[in-house]
Formats: C-alpha cells, sequence, structure tokens
C-alpha cells in the first residue's frame, strides 16, 4: 500500500489510517488469535463507513461488488453492536464474531457460489475447525440451501434476506 501511495513507510500508512479511523470514515479490524500480542502486530481490515468511498479511493477500474457487500455485511454487524475480527491462518474468512472473547459465529461473504466448495468453504472450514464452531453461514448475493460439508453445517442466505433478520 505504501509503494502504490508513494507513501515513506508502513508507519506513515497505519497513522493515516488511524487519521480516517478517528473521524470515523473507516474502521479497521484485527485477526483474531487467542494471543492478544499476535492480534496487535498481524494486519488490520480496512472498512468505509460509506460504500462510496470505496469507489472513490479505489485503484481498480471496475467495481469489485464482492467487495461492496463485504463492507456492506461490515456495516450491519457493526450496528448489530457485535465484537468483530477476522480469521487467516491459510485461508481466509471475512468475519468471526464474539462473545466475551470467544468466537460464537463466521460469516463469509461471497458474491455468488461458482460451484467449487472447497476453494469457497476453504476459510469458513478452516476457521470453524479452529474455533470448534459447528455452524457456519455464507452470505450471498442471491442463493439460499443448507448443507453439511466436511462435517459442518454450512448456511448460505442471500444478503438481503439476512439484512432483514
Amino acid at each position: 500500500m505504501q509503494k502504490i501511495l508513494g507513501l515513506g513507510s508502513a508507519n506513515t500508512v497505519k497513522s493515516y489510517i488511524g487519521y480516517l479511523e478517528n473521524s470515523y470514515m473507516v474502521f479497521t479490524i484485527p485477526k483474531y488469535d487467542f494471543s492478544l500480542k499476535k492480534q496487535i502486530y498481524a494486519p488490520k481490515k480496512v472498512y468505509a463507513i460509506d460504500s462510496a468511498f470505496i469507489n472513490l479511493i479505489s485503484f481498480k477500474f471496475s467495481r469489485d461488488r464482492g467487495k461492496m457487500l463485504e463492507n456492506l455485511v461490515f456495516l450491519e454487524l457493526k450496528r448489530r453492536n457485535m465484537e468483530l475480527y477476522y480469521h487467516k491462518v491459510r485461508k481466509e474468512c471475512d468475519f468471526i464474531v464474539t462473545e466475551n472473547e470467544r468466537p460464537v459465529e463466521a460469516i463469509q461473504v461471497i458474491m455468488a457460489l461458482t460451484g467449487n466448495r472447497e476453494r469457497e468453504y476453504g476459510g469458513l472450514l478452516e476457521a470453524l475447525e479452529a474455533y470448534g464452531l459447528e455452524k457456519g453461514l455464507i452470505l450471498t448475493e442471491s442463493e439460499e440451501f443448507e448443507e453439511v460439508f466436511q462435517g459442518k453445517k454450512i448456511i448460505v442466505r442471500p444478503i438481503w434476506k439476512w439484512l432483514l433478520e
């Protein structure tokens, strides 16, 4: 990021993100780890308070609808006052919801499922296994079903329906 923006150091980038966070333009969520020290030093994921900011500062020529949906889910989880983290060891799971600092739910946001369950469920399954959770939620643009995959219950729901819950 610092090279793309032409900034001097990682500390400068962290400072700018801190300024944006203090002004409530962006929010960050840390990587979940049982070690607080590892949580502090791991990279954080950044989400915008308004999806229009993503379009303004994006370096892409086309909209990343998947990132927009993920940002929308983040904002709703934040509105619901959830304690949020993300998971990443080999694969990434977008959101780990905790209560009393213990993971209680894992949520993955995917634009649309393409049929490659190993790839699409990978991060979610890794998080479910890591935190001893029996079921996980995948939010998509329009798909809805439930299945058991590798011994874990996977609930796939459209984001619009989840937002109305």
